[in-house]
């Protein structure tokens, strides 16, 4: 196993690519009689805004040719969303593979969406990528659990641990008899 800071960020990748699956399927369960609630169109619009600052951190990083067109859609339909997701994911698995610790600490120059310029490493923006994810999943969660549908479990935990065996209860003191 490869045992590298840019391993770490693809390892977080590949829970993130996976959380948002658990969440689509999440929205695509949730019953047609809910679906024209503002809640839910709401967690729709949430996840397209995932995808849509996903898309806009890879056209800073110098991945793709163009940005978003919109970083906070409100009609997407579910389906519209599945779809972005496919294509965004594709293009930052590719970014990830050629990721090494060499380019980590980088710096990226980039223009703000409201106008100013910044700089910012490879390790803040990739940091930014999944705390915004996993903040924006929990809204959606709790959007879900406002209508009575049932959100996915996304926690990071819950991906990485493993089931073992229970210890071996220590040797206590002898009772008498």
């Amino acid at each position: 196993m490869e045992h590298s800071l840019a391993s770490y960020f693809r390892c977080w990748f590949q829970y993130e690519k996976e959380s948002h699956t658990k969440v689509l399927a999440a929205l695509g369960a949730v019953p047609e009689s809910l679906r024209s609630s503002p809640e839910y169109r709401q967690a729709v619009a949430l996840m397209g805004h995932i995808l849509a600052a996903r898309t806009l951190w890879l056209f800073r990083l110098g991945a793709i040719a163009e940005g978003p067109r919109d970083l906070a859609p409100r009609e997407a339909s579910l389906a519209e969303v599945v779809d972005q997701l496919d294509a965004v994911e594709a293009a930052w698995t590719g970014y990830f593979e050629g990721l090494d610790d060499s380019q980590l600490l980088h710096p990226v120059r980039y223009r703000s969406t409201e106008g100013p310029w910044f700089k910012s490493t490879v390790v803040d923006i990739l940091t930014q990528l999944f705390g915004h994810s996993s903040y924006h999943r929990g809204q959606v969660a709790l959007l879900l659990r406002s209508i009575g549908a049932e959100p996915a479990t996304t926690d990071f935990i819950f991906w990485t641990r493993q089931s073992i065996a229970p210890p071996e209860p220590a040797p206590g003191p002898a009772r008498p008899a």
